[in-house]
């Protein structure tokens, strides 16, 4: 009988590595209120619900505690061979945890009384590095989502240097992301938030009579056990902490950034099991882009729906003649919108492979730099394996790092470029390799562009200073500021609250309002329409760390401003939000201003086609007379793709 993957070869991610061997300070002493410190708050401006929430917060490692905990998983899905390496065993950061598992961040949901909790500090599972895959055991449902779960979080953390919180919860206790592997009989998984909480709910399903892959005709499928599921949905919450207004789907782009997003995270996470990308370099040899053990998605789901073959894919099937973006097109279902978005990052990964590997290849070849018939030598299959893992995670943090450099709100796919590009000059300005042009060139092939852009130069696409000199923010420089031991972790909500105030009282004073893309009541650009106060919605730090060794840290701040439309002759009235992302550097000074003002150029008329459109009206219903969200953005947007109601959707 074939063995499982032993614990001596468990896969630590790069991620999981710089997650589990940081040491992380002491609780501070809670920063003590001055007299002024949350001066014109509610009156000048507000703080939103991202401020007030009680953090949460990953486990701190305690002396004598253990680096990782080894669990294994399958890396694909239960419908792949083992030879192809659909078992693995990897470390996830260590934390003591109840059963369920249930830890800091992530609580698993046992659903039934035949559903055990899976107690993973049980010394048996312990030491055979938890429980064995196998879909009928429950308990190995609830493992497969959290370790998943944990190292996604673990990549997230690593590249934007500091703990993330969710998107829901209070102010009194840290939140927790609910994982619940048994939701309900249904071909669906999908984030949800409910405000105070949040969750990720996995559906069941039998497989059709006749499954086009080794599925058992009949036999149940558990979306909880496919890695790609559960990093995707993942992804979806983690992004919905990191910029909340991405829920609301104010534009085409919104939803479809969302499901790219998630999607990508998925497919990069592919490269971080050594087994699997082995398997997929012998087969496609050095073409990549031909690699479809690495760059299908959810492809035991696909098999059992319809689609004889994998969910998505990275690449579409004439890569020569890729499919075009169409900002204006409203009719356009979100997770075919983000293909276009998936398909050119993943095309620049390629490219920047190619790069990378020409000189071993041709070392190989004698010179010819072509692969003669047959099978590669293993160590060659092995060098060029280890590159593609490395390069993967590279491109993966430089997606994530993007999300900083992102407007608050309305995201479109030629804002998330300019974002890419700024945030890895930030950190490599001299790119050898030219990750930034490769980037460029996938965006240009597809017709993705920034609207008002003048030229498709580097310099040209990096988001801008300020318009006019301003002074540094007080109070707001690394000298001041607050943590709990670690720059990732302010000291105290409190202090994260002085923090905001500051930036607020910086932001509206004087003639600082238009820098910031922010409106008063009364300018003419609205016609009429009345705005909210400035919101400063969240407040961060961010630590990144340069392949040089370089660290590079700053501030990273939302502010959001509502203006209320009210109904008229062009149709029922809405709110809709603008404002800016605002980057500050440790010395207080504002770096970036990336806004997206509420009086923008015809932003108004096109949120207004928006809403009217079939695009529109999967998201928003009119009552009374003005447009109102349906909650759950991510539900929706999965029963959209089906096309035939709640029971054939993901």
């Amino acid at each position: 009988m074939a063995q499982d993957a032993p614990l001596a070869t468990a896969t630590t991610t790069a991620a999981v590595a710089a997650t589990s061997q940081s040491r992380d300070g002491g609780a501070a002493a809670p920063a003590s209120a001055a007299a002024g410190d949350f001066f014109g708050e509610g009156v000048l401006f507000t703080v939103g619900q991202g401020i007030r929430r009680m953090p949460a917060a990953p486990y701190q490692r305690q002396k004598g505690d253990p680096l990782y905990r080894p669990l294994r998983i399958y890396t694909v899905d239960p419908a792949a061979a083992r030879l192809d390496g659909a078992i693995g065993t990897i470390n996830v950061p260590y934390e003591p945890l109840k059963p369920g598992p249930v830890g800091a961040l992530f609580g698993v949901v046992a659903t039934g009384a035949a559903h055990r909790s899976a107690d993973l500090e049980d010394p048996h599972v312990l030491i055979a590095g938890g429980y064995r895959p196998s879909p009928s055991d429950p308990r190995f449902h609830h493992q497969m989502v959290y370790a998943v779960c944990a190292n996604i979080y673990a990549a997230f953390r690593t590249a934007l240097g500091r703990s993330l919180s969710w998107g829901f919860g209070d102010a009194l206790t840290p939140a927790r992301l609910l994982l619940k592997p048994h939701f309900a009989e249904e071909k669906n998984a999908y984030y949800t938030n409910e405000g105070a909480s949040g969750a990720i709910c996995f559906g069941y399903y039998p497989a059709p009579d006749k499954p086009t892959d080794r599925s058992l005709p009949g036999g149940y499928v558990f979306t909880c056990l496919s890695h790609d599921i559960i990093a995707h949905e993942v992804t979806h919450a983690l992004l919905d902490g990191l910029r909340a207004r991405f829920a609301i789907p104010s534009g085409p782009d919104v939803a479809a950034f969302h499901e790219a997003f998630a999607d990508l995270v998925a497919i990069f996470q592919h490269f971080s099991y050594r087994e699997v990308v082995m398997v997929g370099i012998r087969r496609c040899r050095d073409a990549l882009d031909k690699a479809e053990l690495l760059l299908g998605l959810a492809r035991q789901f696909g098999h059992t729906t319809g689609q004889k073959g994998p969910l998505r894919t990275a690449i579409e099937a004439d890569p020569a003649h890729p499919q075009q973006y169409d900002e204006d097109d409203l009719r356009q279902e979100a997770h075919a919108r983000g293909s276009i978005l998936v398909s050119a990052v993943f095309t620049a990964f390629v490219t920047v492979f190619r790069r990378k590997t020409e000189r071993v290849i041709r070392l190989a070849t004698g010179g010819s730099g072509i692969l003669p018939p047959g099978e590669m030598p293993h160590d060659l299959q092995s060098e060029l394996a280890d590159r593609a893992s490395r390069l993967a995670s590279q491109f993966l943090t430089i997606c994530i790092r993007a999300i900083d450099y992102c407007p608050p709100v309305g995201i479109t796919y030629g804002d998330y470029l300019q974002a890419l590009i700024t945030a890895d000059f930030d950190v490599v300005p001299d790119d050898p390799w030219d990750y930034r042009g490769a980037l460029i060139d996938a965006f240009w092939q597809r017709n993705i562009y920034p609207r008002f852009a003048t030229s498709l130069s580097e310099d040209a696409l990096l988001w801008k200073e300020p318009t006019r000199p301003l002074p540094p923010v007080p109070r707001l420089d690394f000298a001041e500021l607050r943590f709990q031991g670690d720059p990732a972790n302010a000291a105290s909500a409190e202090e994260v609250r002085r923090q905001a105030c500051a930036l607020g009282r910086y932001v509206t004073e004087g003639e600082r309002f238009a820098e910031f893309g922010l409106v008063r009541n009364g300018d003419a650009r609205l016609q009429g329409d009345s705005v909210g106060p400035p919101c400063i919605e969240s407040l961060r730090t961010a630590r990144r760390a340069g392949p040089d060794g370089q660290i590079v840290f700053d501030l990273v701040a939302e502010i959001t401003q509502v203006r209320q439309v009210p109904a008229c002759g062009a149709g029922p009235g809405f709110d809709y939000h603008g404002g800016c992302t605002v980057i500050l550097g440790p010395d207080g000074r504002v770096r970036y201003l990336v806004t997206k003002s509420v009086a923008g150029h015809d932003r108004l008329q096109r949120r207004r086609e928006f809403l009217a459109s079939p695009a529109g009206s999967l998201y928003w219903r009119v009552q009374g007379d003005r447009y109102q969200p349906l909650s759950g953005m991510f539900r929706l947007s999965h029963l959209a793709r089906a096309g035939s109601g709640p029971q054939t959707a993901f």
